[in-house]
């Protein structure tokens, strides 16, 4: 990771967004405080120090470059920085709202036609007995389902607990 100047990150980012843009990519942006003693004894919560702020930039692969910003040169960082972010919104690609539609819709289905049982209705012999067959054959199938799902909902409660 490359430490930079404040100038030198908006100018790498600027060309980042731009590369990202012009071609499939992301961008990963990171802002955390900056604390110096990582095995040092914990902080108190009375401690009125000021801490300068860490920003990230990462595509993934190859680029990786950072900046640290002290808490009095924060205001104008930020104001340079929002500007650039404003500008490359557009550049970004949309949310496809409709396919998350559907996705929600066809679980909401799923979940449905989980709950709700299987009636076998029908001849035990004669006509409609393949039918009946194939009713049986789905409850069994979702009272096996609804076993493994109820074991999965078990083992996340376990994981949650510990």
């Amino acid at each position: 990771m490359e430490l930079v100047q404040h100038e030198e990150f908006l100018k790498r980012l600027a060309e980042l967004f731009e590369k990202c843009n012009s071609s499939k990519g992301s961008i990963w942006l990171t802002h955390k405080r900056l604390t110096y003693e990582p095995n040092g004894p914990p902080e108190s919560a009375g401690d009125d120090r000021e801490y300068p702020c860490l920003l990230r930039a990462v595509n993934g692969r190859d680029i990786k470059f950072s900046t640290t910003v002290s808490s009095a040169e924060l205001p104008k960082f930020h104001a340079a920085y929002s500007a650039l972010l404003r500008q490359s919104m557009p550049g970004l690609r949309k949310r496809d709202k409709k396919k998350e539609k559907t996705k929600a819709e066809a679980m909401a289905a799923r979940k449905q036609k989980l709950e709700t049982d299987v009636v076998t209705t029908g001849s035990k012999r004669g006509r409609g007995r393949a039918k009946r067959q194939r009713k049986v054959r789905a409850a069994i199938k979702q009272q096996e389902t609804r076993k493994v799902i109820a074991e999965r909902q078990q083992a996340r409660n376990a994981n949650k607990k510990v």
